[in-house]
């Protein structure tokens, strides 16, 4: 028999190593749709999700963004220091697209300044800090990593355990490999490295995040053996305000504001740091010979390996009497309590029966946990602030506090901001601050749905009292009220009630109460998705139609109803790992039909016309093509996952046969189509002699029977059918009907608006009376003869 290997350092660390990266490799793989088929069972199959297509989608959209961020910074540093002949010929040209090129092109031939390369330095080190303070932020400092007690006591060296955890860290840094990693890419392609800049950024960065990873662990173990846990979390709600003003800080300088007082950092930075690890990454990368290229990077190399060293001789110092600090209880003494006057007294006791008045019991324990836990206080209540107060700062927005009554679409969006990012960090946690409790809200004698409500409102409350006082704070510096002020005011504070429910929603997608570690427990690509639609709200703030800022609203509200649909469905099956909700129409299949439905008309369109102008042959056949692609393929889709509750055209079951059903639908298509068509008429005749007046529509068969025979079926079946089928799930009668009217209309030309709106409330009531399609796409069909009619012109 051979003796077996003896576990030596390299090999101990290759195999923690190895063993870190199987279980990455397995969490990711765990969301893919393809598993092999076994010959045995070996557990249940976890339930598919579309988590797996989402991710690779937005890390890459994110990983493309900041890195024409950061190529934005570079190139307004170069013009702000060194001012070169092409920043001052891209003067001249400044409306001209191909400026930034032509600065890139010239800034890529030449080798970078002192001063430059101390400013890419300034930039690299915010960017390092944010890959330390980021992860330290994001975890529970007061207990230590849930394997790190098991894996103490396998038959490794600690220096062994040490160097593998360091590795482990270095990889498994999502924040810092989406700062650190862009920056040296852009950094290599100025330095000539072409398309190989992904792979020589690869290697500095990751000698740069095994520093930050040493940094991050000499930082959460020293602090954990050596302070209480009630200070660690004041800790970790520090590093949660720090990190956030010095990552705006290094993207500021993608904004040309070389006055401001960023720049004049980077201007002065020492140039001493060019031989710290960031300036030697800098100059490695950046250099145009090989040979300064290879003195960096060895003295990068030969410096992170001291580095490293070091920190695992001073880890191996802190780790000498173990990895805990204290048991997983914490002791609290209670001070003596002294007498208080009564008048106090009684003051103390009238304020907590007041406040044990307010709200509801879930509301109210809420606020207690808010209360307890100081850095889910900070993160929610005070980080909003800091993120958005630095982006106006550091982007050279906002000099002052009272500039912001100047502008009244900036306070509008930045009450919109602080009232968005509340909610994310705050209402989007609903689910996942419940912890390990998460199922005890299942055996209560109320819905979780009911609870997810209150918690939404709740947090919606919280969220609006930021946008009343910035808005108070600019009426105090610039106290001029106006009616456009006051629509702002309207819709900043009604984003912050609609995305209070979109927070919710997405919270519930992103919660994956079956992961082992706390911090896994929340996808951040949801997140990613939250803000991102922050973003397209926010355009209507500063739309320069009210009509377009009337149909984000709109949209957006439809939207926040879509996701709170499908969360409702999935919370029953949220604890259970291998069961979903029964496939069933709902509103988001109606907008995602809608947007199908329009993007699909108009390639048909470019098809058909290949560049010549469209004429109404092109435009029904584009219509009619479009329409019949999407019923056939929502059809297709609804019969592959034996979908309940599809809309039929005659409903025959409800109505006992074809004929009675027929019978019934053009009995309430008439009335509601004469409704329809009476105000079309009525409308068309008050605009007479009036700037709304319509000018006539040339006649033609093909435009006919576009509007009067393929309008109504395709529109019926999406409007009617999807959209207004799917509100009924959700809301009352009338407010279904208001709902999928509302999306009707905005989805027209302004000035058939009101009419249409009409026509969808006449439709609506149509389709709730008979639940077939046939009686709305009466309804359309009248109504559009009646309007072509009075409007062709033959």
């Amino acid at each position: 028999m051979t003796s077996p290997m003896p576990n030596s350092a390299a090999r101990s660390v290759w195999l923690l190593t190895r063993v870190r990266l199987l279980r990455m490799f397995n969490m990711v793989n765990a969301f893919s749709l393809r598993k092999k088929k076994g010959a045995q069972r070996t557990g249940t199959q976890r339930k598919r999700t579309v988590y797996w297509i989402l991710s690779p989608i937005v890390g890459a959209l994110m990983m493309v963004g900041v890195i024409n961020i950061l190529n934005g910074s570079i190139v307004n540093l170069h013009c702000a220091i060194d001012h070169s002949q092409a920043c001052m010929k891209a003067v001249t040209l400044k409306n001209n697209p191909a400026v930034q090129y032509l600065i890139m092109d010239h800034l890529k031939a030449t080798a970078f300044s002192t001063k430059l390369a101390a400013a890419a330095t300034l930039q690299m080190l915010m960017l390092w800090l944010v890959a330390v303070l980021m992860p330290l932020s994001s975890r529970e400092l007061a207990q230590a990593e849930w394997d790190l007690e098991w894996l103490v006591t396998l038959p490794v060296q600690r220096k062994a355990l040490l160097w593998g955890r360091l590795l482990e860290r270095t990889v498994a840094n999502p924040s810092g490999v989406m700062s650190v990693w862009p920056a040296c890419i852009v950094l290599a392609w100025y330095g000539g490295h072409g398309w190989l800049s992904v792979f020589s950024g690869l290697v500095a960065a990751c000698l740069l995040l095994m520093l930050a990873a040493l940094a991050r662990t000499l930082a959460d173990t020293g602090m954990r053996l050596s302070l209480a846990p009630s200070q660690l979390r004041n800790l970790q709600a520090l590093a949660s305000v720090v990190c956030l003003p010095i990552m705006y800080m290094a993207m500021s300088y993608s904004m040309m504001g070389y006055g401001s007082f960023t720049y004049d950092w980077a201007r002065h930075f020492p140039a001493w740091t060019l031989w710290t690890p960031p300036g030697l990454a800098v100059q490695a990368l950046t250099a145009h010979t090989l040979q300064q290229a290879a003195m960096a990077a060895t003295l990068l190399a030969a410096q992170t390996f001291i580095l490293m060293m070091a920190g695992v001789a001073v880890l191996q110092h802190q780790l000498r009497a173990g990895v805990v600090g204290g048991g997983s209880r914490e002791s609290t003494t209670r001070k003596a309590s002294t007498a208080a006057p009564a008048d106090d007294d009684g003051a103390h006791q009238g304020l907590l029966a007041r406040l044990q008045h307010w709200g509801t019991t879930l509301q109210r324990r809420e606020l207690r946990l808010l209360s307890r836990d100081r850095n889910f206080l900070v993160q929610s209540l005070l980080v909003p602030v800091v993120i958005v107060g630095s982006q106006l700062v550091f982007n050279n927005q906002l000099q002052s506090f009272a500039q912001i009554g100047e502008n009244q679409h900036l306070m509008a969006a930045v009450a919109f901001g602080i009232g968005s990012y509340v909610l994310m960090l705050s209402a989007f946690q609903t689910l996942n601050t419940e912890g390990n409790a998460l199922w005890m809200l299942y055996t209560f004698p109320r819905s979780l749905e009911s609870m997810l409500k209150e918690k939404a409102r709740l947090w919606g409350v919280l969220a609006l009292s930021y946008p009343l006082l910035v808005f108070a704070a600019g009426l105090y510096f610039k106290p001029v009220f106006s009616w456009q002020l006051a629509w702002l005011a309207m819709i900043a504070l009604a984003g912050v009630v609609i995305f209070s429910g979109i927070a919710v929603s997405l919270g519930v997608f992103a919660c994956d109460p079956l992961a082992q570690e706390t911090h896994a427990r929340i996808r951040p690509t949801y997140s990613y998705l939250y803000m991102l639609l922050c973003s397209l709200y926010v355009y209507g703030i500063y739309a320069q139609e009210w009509l377009q800022t009337i149909a984000i609203m709109v949209l957006t509200s439809g939207l926040s109803l879509a996701l709170w649909q499908k969360a409702r469905d999935a919370l029953p099956y949220l604890l259970d790992p291998a069961a979903s909700p029964p496939p069933r129409v709902a509103l988001s299949d109606g907008l995602i039909a809608a947007i199908t439905f329009f993007v699909t008309q108009l390639l048909a369109l470019l098809l058909l016309t290949r560049g010549k102008p469209a004429n109404a042959r092109d435009v029904a056949l584009a219509f009619a093509m479009a329409g019949a692609f999407v019923y056939g393929a929502m059809r297709l889709v609804y019969w592959r996952y034996k979908t309940a509750g599809v809309p039929s055209v005659l409903a025959i079951v409800l109505h006992g046969s074809a004929a009675a059903a027929v019978r019934d639908a053009l009995k309430t298509g008439l009335v509601a189509g004469a409704v329809a068509s009476a105000f079309g008429y009525a409308y068309l005749h008050m605009l007479q002699g009036t700037v709304w007046q319509r000018e006539p529509v040339t006649g033609s068969l093909w435009f006919i029977a576009m509007a009067v025979l393929a309008a109504p079926v395709f529109e019926e079946f999406i409007f009617r059918g999807l959209i207004h089928a799917g509100l009924r799930r959700l809301l009352p009668s009338l407010a279904a009907a208001l709902g999928s009217a509302a999306i009707f209309a905005i989805v027209h030309p302004s000035g058939s608006m009101v009419p249409v709106f009409v026509l969808g409330l006449c439709t609506a009531w149509a389709h709730g009376r008979s639940t077939s399609l046939l009686a709305p796409m009466v309804v359309h069909a009248i109504y559009n003869l009646t309007i072509v009619g009075l409007q062709i012109r033959w």
